[in-house]
């Protein structure tokens, strides 16, 4: 199987397993962009849940967890933070990671996410092994000692993605009625 991902033309001739990563990860993508579908910036920073989420909050979350994970892949633990260690300012940037700020586009966010899949797309059809694992870096979510190989963060990715397309239909549906399917 070859795939064309929608984000990249470079991983055109990727086949077998880093194939089907790549095109289940483009698909989550899409689901998730498509959400945002012909709104406005201020449409897309509105909660219309009891959430704080926002869709173009949840497109800057995305890509910055991705951005992170594949640092992860390429660096080791030391590129992600202690999680054991946050400040109240590592909290407030990872709340702010959930919203358009002031300044901040739709538009904006999109293609940073764009930037940031089309990087994750070359190193995954790249990476001489998705085998290659790291231990986890120190956080209350890991077991101490545990590894993650590339694949299996390709895989937390996907799903990722995938959960936050499903809220992401949600709170549109609460927005104006769009729905992704049906």
């Amino acid at each position: 199987m070859t795939v064309n991902t929608p984000s990249t033309n470079s991983t055109s001739d990727v086949t077998g397993e880093r194939a089907d990563l790549l095109a289940a990860l483009a698909q989550s993508r899409h689901f998730l962009r498509f959400t945002t579908r012909d709104l406005t910036d201020e449409q897309a920073g509105l909660r219309t849940t009891a959430s704080e989420l926002c869709l173009g909050g949840l497109i800057k979350h995305v890509a910055q967890v991705e951005r992170g994970w594949v640092d992860f892949i390429l660096e080791g633990p030391s590129a992600m933070k202690d999680f054991t260690e946050m400040t109240e300012a590592d909290v407030a940037e990872f709340t702010d990671g959930f919203r358009l700020l002031p300044g901040e586009t739709l538009a904006g966010v999109l293609a940073e996410y764009e930037e940031v899949a089309r990087r994750t797309d070359e190193v995954i059809a790249t990476l001489p092994d998705l085998d290659v694992s790291h231990p986890l870096p120190a956080a209350p979510w890991f077991q101490p000692g545990e590894r993650r190989s590339a694949r299996r963060v390709v895989m937390q990715l996907i799903a990722e993605t995938s959960q936050h397309a499903g809220h992401a239909d949600i709170i549109r549906e609460s927005l104006d009625g769009a729905k992704s399917m049906g």
